[in-house]
This record gives C-alpha cells, sequence and structure tokens, in this order.
C-alpha cells in the first residue's frame, strides 16, 4: 500500500497534491497548489514555491530552493543547495521560471536561473551558474555554464572513474 512519510517541521500549504510513496524529510516548505509525484523524495531544509510542479521519482536532496512556478520533470536529480530562480528582474510580478525536462541531474550548488529550458537527460556541473538553455543529452557547466560535452561522454568518464577508484580503493 503507497505509504507518505513526513518528517517533522513540515509545512504544505493549501491544494498542495502529494503522489503515492512521496517522501518529505524535516523543515520543509511546500506552496499552494503544487504537485509532486508519485516515488519522488525531498530533502531536509527545502523550500519548494507555489503552483510548482514536480515530476515522478525526483531527488531533491537537502537546501534547495524550487520557486514558485517551476517545472520539473520525472526522474529528475537535484544535489544540494541548488537554486531554481524564476524572477529574471527581482521584484517584479513578471515571474518566468526555468524549466527542467525528463531525466535531469543537477550537481550541488547550481544556481539556474529564470527563462531557461533543460533539455531532457542533460547534466548540469556542480558550482555552474546556468544562463542559457542547455540543449537535450548535454553535459554544461561553468559560471556562465555553457555545454562541454554529451551525456554519452560524461558516462565514459564516469565509469572510467569508478573503475579507477574501485581498482585503487577495492
Amino acid at each position: 500500500m503507497p505509504q507518505l512519510k513526513m518528517g517533522k517541521g513540515v509545512i504544505v500549504g493549501k491544494d498542495v497534491q502529494l503522489g503515492a510513496d512521496v517522501v518529505v524529510w524535516n523543515y520543509v516548505v511546500i506552496g499552494d497548489n503544487t504537485k509532486i509525484g508519485d516515488g519522488t523524495t525531498i530533502g531536509s531544509f527545502c523550500d519548494i514555491g507555489k503552483n510548482v510542479v514536480i515530476g515522478k521519482k525526483c531527488n531533491i536532496q537537502a537546501h534547495v530552493t524550487i520557486s514558485n512556478g517551476c517545472v520539473l520533470g520525472d526522474n529528475v536529480f537535484i544535489a544540494p543547495n541548488s537554486s531554481l530562480l524564476n524572477d529574471k528582474y527581482p521584484r517584479t510580478d513578471l515571474l518566468t521560471p526555468p524549466t527542467i525536462k525528463d531525466n535531469v541531474t543537477i550537481g550541488g550548488g547550481v544556481t539556474i536561473l529564470p527563462n531557461v529550458v533543460l533539455g531532457a537527460n542533460c547534466v548540469i556541473g556542480g558550482g555552474s551558474v546556468v544562463a542559457k538553455n542547455v540543449r537535450a543529452g548535454k553535459v554544461a557547466m561553468g559560471v556562465p555554464a555553457r555545454e562541454v560535452m554529451t551525456v554519452e561522454e560524461y558516462a565514459a568518464k564516469r565509469e572510467a572513474f569508478i573503475r579507477a577508484k574501485r581498482k585503487v580503493n577495492p
């Protein structure tokens, strides 16, 4: 039977829809009219704004800010201390939140600026500031972030790193 797991100090706004098997850790704020899909995990100390849509099986780690109106696809991973911003000219009421497509991986300490689209299956390197759209299947990194390789090249480098580390530390 599906279970909702809720930590302590969680504040849930009105008309929030939480899917089956959602896990929300401690001290999270979820704004009004937000939808969180089945099997998604929200880490401690996250701030999720109003009118946000988070897909299925996402992993939002600790200390992440997702501003009002953001849309995240399925299987999105956001590492700790990242922010998705929605106001290009702060203190306006003209919000242009970013859109994160399916299977996107966002490293730690990343800032996604307003009106950016992260294409499906892309990877954003830790510490990056993303000011422009990132195409599907690309890896972007830096300040400002720029596309540096394909996800296939990234996967090969990742596997080589893992093999080397396991060989050194069996």
